[in-house]
């Protein structure tokens, strides 16, 4: 329901603003609702990760930036498993996704996860495509400084799926990208939801058109989405998969919905990433 009324809203305003710039930030707003804020029950599962800071000049805000992020090392040998960027979705600071996290360190995996401008103790101004797309891109060069010698994998969930998708697009030195409950772009989301009749698309400005982008990915790929998923349909990861031209495996799990997928489905994950990435 929160995200129909989102794209209801996006397309009022596309309708009655007269303002681009007005426009885009209100887009910019109501597509990342950034937030310092975290899930109740997640507070407890970031307890005992690290904190990290990574800073870096801008070149999209011509202006130096700060990431706040979370480092949890694998639980057995960390100095002998992948490492992965964990990119986060909507609404959330980094600490809300902490149960992710902390399935995904149980998979064997060293994971960084990190907080988009805007959100949570990042530099405090509002994100865009290009700045959160930025964000990830100056984490993966953290990781490749602090790690090199270990495999790197991207992950990203619903919209961090998006900028996973950015990231791996113009990257060569990932073995491998996850992407969960993500989409093909911000106009293929809005004309699938109550209000999609409207015609928006030609005036959204953040855009993360993944299904142009997915073309220049050639690292295997592995896209999850729940069956029962009701915010991004489901149809849309599939559309997302076919056109990924490389390695691929596209997971569906049963009974799964946008957030719960990867507690239902740790499982399947598990086998998933053994077949496909050869990991155990």
């Amino acid at each position: 329901m929160k995200r129909r009324l989102l794209f209801a809203a996006i397309a009022a305003a596309t309708l009655l603003s007269v303002g681009c710039s007005t426009l885009d930030e209100r887009q910019r707003e109501w597509i990342f609702q950034p937030s310092d804020r975290s899930r109740s029950t997640s507070a407890e599962y970031a307890q005992g990760m690290e904190e990290v800071w990574i800073e870096f000049d801008s070149k999209v805000t011509e202006r130096p930036a700060r990431l706040h992020a979370l480092w949890l090392p694998a639980a057995q040998q960390p100095q002998d498993k992948p490492v992965l960027l964990y990119l986060h979705g909507a609404r959330w600071n980094v600490s809300g996704s902490a149960p992710r996290i902390r399935r995904m360190q149980e998979l064997g995996f060293s994971v960084l996860a990190i907080d988009y401008r805007g959100f949570g103790k990042s530099t405090r101004e509002l994100p865009s495509e290009d700045s959160a797309c930025e964000d990830a891109r100056a984490a993966w060069n953290w990781l490749a400084q602090h790690y090199p010698d270990r495999p790197r994998y991207v992950f990203g969930h619903s919209l961090g799926g998006a900028i996973a998708i950015d990231l791996a697009s113009r990257v060569e030195d990932e073995q491998g990208v996850i992407v969960e409950g993500t989409f093909t772009s911000i106009p293929d989301v809005a004309s699938s939801m109550k209000f999609g009749w409207l015609p928006i698309g030609p005036l959204i400005t953040q855009r993360f058109e993944s299904i142009r982008k997915v073309a220049s990915v050639h690292s295997p790929l592995l896209v999850v989405h729940g069956a029962d998923d009701s915010l991004i349909d489901p149809a849309l990861g599939r559309r997302l998969y076919e056109a990924a031209p490389g390695r691929k495996r596209f997971l569906l799990v049963e009974g799964g919905s946008h957030h719960s997928t990867m507690a239902i489905g740790q499982a399947q994950y598990r086998e998933a990433l053994a077949q496909f990435f050869s990991l155990k």
